[in-house]
């Protein structure tokens, strides 16, 4: 293969990937890298230090960093305060952690779907999409307006704030609401 046409084929290359790099929005302050892992990031994200210690108490992220792909509706801190007082500090707890799992992979479907693969399913559905978590209820997608909405299986409604941060193993979507099973 010449070197002309080697470079030909890496300038392509940088050319197709630099849109998906550069579109990656920021993330509680810190850059989301493509190329890293859906914990790799949230590590980083100040908005989310409750989500990835309830991530670690339940003893995910080792299935998080995996190949996946997953999509995870992820709950900012603020939306971990819309519990009650002390519910999050009774969810970390060692007797708590089956519980904390259910809530958590709750918030995770198998596969990557970006936000327009979404509303296409929503359009599909007639106005409603059926999503199966990997916990293995269902959360109802739709639309208001041209915001995504989930509906959990108690009528609990979270809306994704920031949609489509691309990981190298799937995508993170930013909710500000715990979903719950």
């Amino acid at each position: 293969m010449s070197i002309k046409f080697r470079l030909s084929l890496a300038a392509i290359a940088l050319a197709v990937a630099a849109p998906v790099i550069a579109a990656n929005p920021m993330v509680g302050g810190a850059a989301m890298y493509p190329t890293k892992t859906i914990v790799d990031n949230a590590v980083n994200s100040k908005d989310h230090t409750t989500l990835v210690a309830a991530v670690k108490a339940a003893g995910l992220v080792e299935t998080l960093q995996g190949t996946g792909p997953f999509t995870v509706f992820a709950p900012t801190n603020d939306a971990f305060g819309k519990l009650p007082a002390g519910t999050v500090d009774t969810l970390v707890k060692p007797e708590n952690k089956d519980t904390l799992t259910k809530i958590l992979t709750y918030h995770v479907v198998a596969g990557r779907m970006t936000s327009k693969e979404i509303a296409a399913a929503i359009k599909a559905g007639n106005g409603k999409a059926s999503l199966t978590t990997v916990q293995g209820e269902k959360l109802t997608a739709w639309m208001q307006g041209d915001k995504l909405v989930l509906t959990d299986a108690k009528g609990g409604n979270s809306t994704v704030t920031i949609k489509d941060v691309m990981q190298s193993n799937g995508v993170i979507h930013v909710v500000d609401t715990v979903l719950m099973p």
